[in-house]
């Protein structure tokens, strides 16, 4: 009766239109980008104001009903994925551009603002949102700053965190807070750097001030073919110690090039197991200063072949090409599992011979395709859910991958977050002591712990059980299997 009694109150703050619970409209929000885990929650509702936000939240608070803040549900580990005894409240509507100050390079946006909306919106003036996930054509402002986002160019801009300067937050309890400003100066603890990378475990920002970039003068962008995918990981770290700073430097191994090849046309070396993605960019002195000891650097690191893009088509089809990737390995797996851990430059060359190492003892197809300036893998483990043991023969290896990057001084995630899928690693990351202080920051402020109940931390007490064998929400029943 207590849920009945909740959904009966929260009903009440909604029209009809915004309030789902039929099981048709529930099963949209089930999973979201791990598609592996699916639960349905008791309800989905859609605020369109702030003020709906503080009342949803505080009777979740009153009911100690948990809830999660969902954007367009692109998360890969599982960070919006429901709780079978909560709510999802979807941001979607919440999508206006609020502001747009061209002087002091800034706009003010709703969480469910989409990621290329803003620039889209601003690049009249000469600016630019820098963060560019490669969802950025439907990830949302919100989910952004969650899971403290990059993207290809994060190399040389930063994470989402270093392009945000203030937000507004309704608090788990209702309470609606100011964290940051307009300012890139601020003052007192770092309240917003805290926010930024919570995984929704702290509330929801229902206003957020971002930082604008004006758009480079001139690009430079070179495909390098080459005929092992060691050699193109230790170009990135020759490239690095040589003084360069590129925008950005991505790897696609065969696999990959081959699924983005068929997705969307792009073309990729014939002969080459890997290629490398270089770009430059700045003002046009610069970029010219700096391209011609990039393609000596290229050369001098063993590529088979390079091509240099000669317009802006051709740039922007090779960038089509790398961001369509998850999406187009589809094409060739029914599912998959992305990894998003993170090693030193200098052991990138290692980790790719490792993680070839691991698909081909697993039995299992591992495609290739990372931010190889940061270090940051993003192996897609492929398989076929309708066989019997095939996710679990995934998970297996994803968890190796995971070990791995500890191993090496690295860490488990780059930018997908801890979410419901890396959670049985947190304490191999981290010590009993770190942790228990991240909980207590928590604690204190959801100490109901309603607000994404059940991310991040680990699970129970103990050693941590990795993705081996049944999730531990599975045996406890509140997530189920697809």
């Amino acid at each position: 009766m207590h849920a009945d009694d909740f959904l009966e109150r929260l009903r009440s703050l909604y029209p009809a239109d915004r309030f789902l619970t039929s099981p048709s409209e529930l099963t949209a929000f089930e999973s979201d980008g791990l598609t592996a885990f699916a639960v349905r929650p008791l309800a989905i509702v859609t605020p369109e104001t702030e003020a709906e936000i503080v009342a949803t939240l505080k009777l979740c608070s009153a009911m100690k009903i948990p809830f999660v803040a969902r954007g367009s549900g692109t998360s890969l580990s599982g960070g919006s994925l429901p709780h079978r005894e909560g709510i999802v409240i979807g941001l979607n509507r919440m999508n206006r551009i609020l502001k747009i100050d061209a002087d002091q390079r800034t706009a003010v946006v709703q969480p469910g603002t989409i990621n290329l909306a803003v620039t889209r919106a601003v690049e009249s003036h000469g600016l630019y949102f820098a963060p560019d996930p490669s969802s950025q054509q439907v990830c949302t402002i919100g989910g952004n700053i969650a899971f403290n986002s990059g993207g290809a160019h994060c190399l040389k801009y930063g994470m989402t965190s270093n392009h945000v300067l203030g937000a507004r937050v309704v608090l788990p309890d209702g309470e609606v807070v100011e964290l940051g400003g307009e300012s890139l100066e601020g003052e007192g603890p770092d309240w917003l750097g805290l926010f930024c990378g919570s995984e929704g475990l702290m509330g929801i920002a229902t206003e957020i001030t971002l930082r604008l970039l004006t758009k480079p003068e001139a690009f430079y962008t070179i495909l390098a073919g080459f005929d092992s995918i060691e050699k193109a990981g230790e170009a990135v770290a020759m490239i690095i110690a040589a003084g360069l700073l590129p925008a950005a430097m991505e790897i696609m191994d065969r696999l990959s090039m081959q699924a983005a090849s068929a997705a969307v046309g792009a073309e990729y070396p014939p002969d080459a197991v890997a290629v490398l993605i270089v770009e430059l960019d700045g003002s046009r002195d610069a970029v010219e200063s700096e391209q011609s000891q990039l393609e000596r650097l290229v050369k001098e690191s063993g590529a088979s072949s390079t091509r240099i893009a000669a317009n802006a088509a051709e740039r922007a089809l090779i960038w089509k090409g790398r961001k369509c990737v998850f999406s187009a390995v589809g094409r060739l797996s029914p599912d998959f599992i992305v990894q998003d851990g993170v090693v030193p430059r200098g052991k990138l060359g290692y980790a790719l011979r490792q993680i070839e190492k691991i698909g081909i003892e697993e039995g299992i197809r591992i495609a290739n395709v990372f931010h190889a300036g940061d270090g940051n893998l993003h192996p897609l483990i492929l398989y076929d859910g309708r066989q019997e043991g095939a996710l679990i023969k995934a998970e297996h290896a994803a968890a190796r991958i995971v070990r791995l990057c500890i191993e090496l001084g690295g860490s488990i995630t780059g930018e997908h977050g801890i979410g419901m899928e890396k959670r049985e690693f947190f304490g191999e990351m981290f010590d009993a002591t770190s942790i228990e202080c991240m909980a207590e920051i928590r604690s204190q402020i959801d100490p109901l712990e309603i607000s994404n109940r059940g991310k991040m931390f680990p699970s129970g007490q103990g050693e941590p059980t990795g993705l081996r064998g049944l999730h531990p929400l599975e045996q406890s029943g509140i997530i189920e299997r697809m």
